[in-house]
């Protein structure tokens, strides 16, 4: 990521950071939507594989709405998140355990981010619930 200092007012000195969408692949996949739906293109397309496609920004955003609502009371844990940054098209990688009261479910998945711009134009979601307990059954933390 590279930064721009630019003078500001009363001799201050501002700097503004360059677009990085690892970052905002990351948000997206770490449940931290808000951090990432300024950047959904107005066509995106969202494929969860194995699942539904989401067709268009306000589809995208109503299923992180709903995502976000079904998390309430649940704890989330990232044991693994790798972000493998291509420039306009970021995979992200992640293990997450969802803990709740009446048990623990994990997920193993892969999202795949392409971006026209500072703007993403599709997601491929992958995922699979793994065991939480068997070590051997996800990949590496």
């Amino acid at each position: 990521m590279s930064t721009h200092t630019v003078p500001g007012g009363r001799g201050a000195t501002v700097v503004l950071m360059a677009f990085d969408p690892g970052a905002v692949a990351r948000a997206f996949s770490e449940h931290r939507f808000e951090d990432a739906l300024d950047h959904l293109a107005r066509d995106v397309t969202w494929t969860i594989v194995g699942g539904m496609v989401l067709e268009g920004a306000d589809a995208v955003r109503a299923t992180c709405r709903d995502t976000t609502a079904s998390l309430e009371g649940t704890t989330v844990e990232f044991d693994r998140c790798v972000v493998a940054d291509g420039g306009d098209v970021i995979a992200v990688d992640t293990v997450v355990r969802y803990v709740r009261p009446d048990g623990v479910t994990a997920v193993a998945s892969c999202a795949i981010y392409e971006f026209d711009g500072e703007q993403i134009a599709t997601i491929t979601s992958y995922a699979v619930e793994v065991d939480p307990d068997d070590p051997g059954a996800q990949p590496p933390r």
